[in-house]
């Protein structure tokens, strides 16, 4: 990683484009009810509040091991909510 500007944008980009496959499922499936995907944006926000909180810490000691670490939930976080939206 770079720099703490890429991870931010990265997190901005994986999860923005986690709630617009989302929006697009509801716009495919208009007919289906929309609780659970509902679910999956909101958490997909709470996770970028987190982690951009997370990013923002300044009382880190080693920030490299830091922002791997972010990064790494970033990805798992990622998987999980897509295999949500897999499953609607």
């Amino acid at each position: 990683m770079a720099n703490k500007r890429d991870l931010k944008k990265d997190i901005n980009y994986v999860l923005g484009d986690i709630i617009e496959a989302v929006y697009v499922w509801e716009y495919s499936n208009a007919t289906k009810d929309t609780k659970k995907s509902e679910a999956v944006i909101d958490d997909a926000i709470t996770i970028f509040d987190e982690l951009i909180a997370k990013v923002n810490a300044k009382d880190v000691e080693n920030k490299k091991s830091h922002f791997k670490s972010i990064n790494s939930e970033l990805e798992s976080k990622g998987r999980e909510l897509i295999d949500r939206i897999n499953k609607l």
